[in-house]
């Protein structure tokens, strides 16, 4: 990526965050970088492209990770490896902003809301399911479809301190809560809610 380019992206992405995408021109980002509306349309092509391309380059940048993450033999561990991985990058500033933008102004821009579900939470979907196909054949789980399983698993990683940093009510949580949820996840995910009867009945 160009050096202008990149600096064309990181002021859209202030602006947008700041002021969410409607009230977001194009002016606005040039009076924060300098040049020409000219630049950035023939770059981009419109707003709509300029913030095509910041939610690409985000979400590439935060879920490139995943690709290269394998099933290592054993489930649990795998599991709260990439449940670790997965939670710090929905809680990180950038794909929150992308978040609350994309809820506001999916309704609008349908293309923008599926291009981020394709390369957000969709790409986790996929990469998780090839894991637990792998730990399927390697023994270690049963499970029928990997695809809808992996999807619950990623639903339960996003949860309520998504949710919080989202609507910015605890936009920072502690690595202590981060562990919890993940722990959290990855018991229930393998062994279901422990429902029975109390020791006193």
């Amino acid at each position: 990526m160009s050096n202008r380019r990149a600096e064309i992206l990181e002021a859209a992405a202030f602006a947008f965050f700041e002021r969410g995408y409607a009230a977001t021109s194009i002016d606005v980002i040039i009076g924060r970088i300098g040049g020409s509306k000219r630049n950035i349309y023939n770059e981009f092509g419109s707003k709509q492209g300029l913030f095509a391309a910041l939610v690409s380059e985000i979400a590439d940048a935060a879920l490139l990770s995943l690709d290269h993450e394998k099933f290592d033999g054993n489930l649990e561990a795998t599991l709260r490896r990439l449940g670790h991985r997965l939670a710090r990058i929905y809680l990180s500033p950038s794909l929150v902003g992308v978040y609350r933008i994309i809820v506001a102004e999916g309704q609008r821009f349908p293309a923008l809301a599926q291009a981020f579900y394709d390369k957000g939470p969709g790409r986790a979907v996929t990469r998780l399911a090839e894991v637990l196909h792998n730990a399927r054949h390697a023994g270690q789980t049963n499970l029928v479809d990997c695809m809808t399983a992996a999807d619950v698993f990623v639903g339960m990683l996003r949860g309520n301190l998504h949710l919080n940093a989202v609507l910015a009510l605890h936009a920072n949580p502690t690595e202590s809560e981060i562990a919890s949820a993940v722990e959290s996840a990855v018991h229930i995910f393998l062994n279901g809610f422990e429902v029975g009867r109390t020791s006193d009945q």
